[in-house]
């Protein structure tokens, strides 16, 4: 067993969180990585196993346009914090997952500003895709969806995966415990293998997963090596069937999860740095405990975005500085925060622990016992069948019971089970969390 195989982590942007500028200043190094040490505990008191940190790399504005793999973002710090803040949390058993963008760069990256000196043919330029004008005239080249500051890189050039491979093992050999791969789906799956078969050479247990959004799900972690990719589907399905009233949406989505978690353990999750927080996506407020039950009562493994266990909200709008409201600033201790925070937290909390003490629940499977437009019921079971939790969620406007596939007792929620035993009951809007008595 590995320490993934109990992982709950806690996504953190850290150029936001601390209140970072926009922009690089070039006024030299602010020390704001050590910010992040009082919130440790925080993440404890949660229940999380491990931090996933956003890109902490030198880069000119929002760090996914990295300039600089081997310099620590001096917008945030140096080495030295990001080193400390890795041994602070492994003094709490806390893991430290990193975000690697790999797949562009930003133009004040090196390799690129040589490339466009020393012209086509240059040992710089085959690290890209360049397309030099015969007219003399701008050079022009691939990047990362459209937008021109995101240089994207030539994954056909040894050098290119040489390169990833030393960045990675730089930074596992100074404590990290594993790498998000940003984009991963717009880099071919075969670029990874050979790269990540050397890094796994030295650090046998670090964890790498993917970002996909869509896809071959289970042909991209079997491709590459990844232990496991994004699971953006089930994401969707959980908020839009809440929103609709359609449990069909997100019963499909279980099927489909459970078909990727025979191959791979997918990174489950609510919200993370790029998408509207999970707490303004809803419609109604009293979702948000069906939507938490469902990532913490199915396979995978749960990452929750700092803030969302707090009850933040934030809309992400497609427009220059459209990512600020859903990456914002935290208070310098968590003490500081409002006390309506503590509803949320506390049901956070609750789930989490249910989570914690149902391990097994992290390879389960689960399988949809009974689905109308407003409730579903599914099961989720233990490998060897000695174990399974069942999960009731309603969206009705009136009180409504539900089959159990057994007589079952209620761990989570405001459900209640009838008197025969074989029934849950949920108010209006309800939800529960139940185990199969035994025998």
């Amino acid at each position: 067993m590995t320490w993934i195989d109990h992982a709950l982590l806690w996504h953190v942007y850290p150029l936001g969180f601390v209140g970072a500028e926009p922009s690089g200043t070039g006024d030299g190094v602010h020390h704001r990585l050590g910010g992040l040490e009082p919130w440790l505990d925080h993440a404890i008191a949660l229940g999380a196993s491990g931090i996933l940190l956003g890109p902490v790399f030198a880069s000119s504005t929002h760090g996914y346009d990295t300039v600089d793999y081997f310099r620590v973002d001096p917008r945030l710090g140096d080495e030295d914090d990001l080193v400390a803040l890795f041994a602070a949390a492994h003094a709490r058993r806390l893991r430290v997952v990193l975000d690697g963008v790999f797949n562009h760069v930003g133009q004040g990256f090196e390799r690129f500003t040589t490339a466009l000196e020393q012209g086509p043919g240059s040992p710089a330029a085959d690290w890209f895709h360049l397309r030099w004008p015969d007219d003399g005239g701008p050079v022009e080249h691939d990047d990362f969806e459209g937008h021109s500051a995101l240089v994207a890189l030539n994954h056909d050039n040894p050098a290119v995966a040489d390169h990833v491979a030393s960045v990675m093992e730089y930074w596992l050999e100074r404590g990290a415990d594993g790498w998000r791969l940003d984009a991963a789906y717009a880099v071919p799956p075969s670029f990874w293998a050979p790269v990540l078969e050397r890094v796994r050479a030295a650090h046998p247990d670090v964890y790498v997963v993917g970002e996909v959004i869509h896809g071959d799900y289970a042909g991209i972690v079997r491709e590459s090596g990844m232990d496991a990719v994004t699971q953006y589907e089930l994401w969707k399905a959980v908020w839009s069937s809440l929103n609709d009233a359609n449990a069909h949406e997100l019963a499909h989505a279980l099927g489909r999860h459970a078909e990727f978690s025979e191959a791979f353990v997918p990174m489950t999750f609510l919200g993370n740095h790029d998408v509207t927080r999970i707490a303004s996506k809803l419609e109604e407020p009293r979702h948000l405990a069906h939507a938490l039950a469902v990532l913490l009562t199915v396979a995978g493994t749960p990452t929750i975005y700092a803030g969302d266990e707090l009850g933040f909200e934030g809309v992400k709008e497609d427009r220059a500085g459209g990512d600020d409201a859903i990456r914002p600033a935290f208070p310098a201790d968590p003490a500081d925060l409002e006390p309506d925070a503590s509803a949320v937290f506390r049901l956070h909390q609750e789930l989490v622990g249910l989570r914690r003490r149902h391990p097994w629940l992290r390879t389960s499977r689960t399988e949809v016992l009974s689905v109308t437009n407003t409730l579903l019921v599914y099961r989720s079971s233990q490998r060897d069948d000695t174990g399974a939790v069942v999960v009731a969620l309603s969206t009705a406007d009136e009180p409504t019971t539900a089959a159990l596939p057994g007589p079952c007792t209620v761990l989570a929620g405001n459900g209640w089970v009838e008197a025969d035993g074989w029934r849950v009951g949920l108010p209006t809007h309800g939800w529960a969390v139940l185990t199969l008595q035994a025998g």
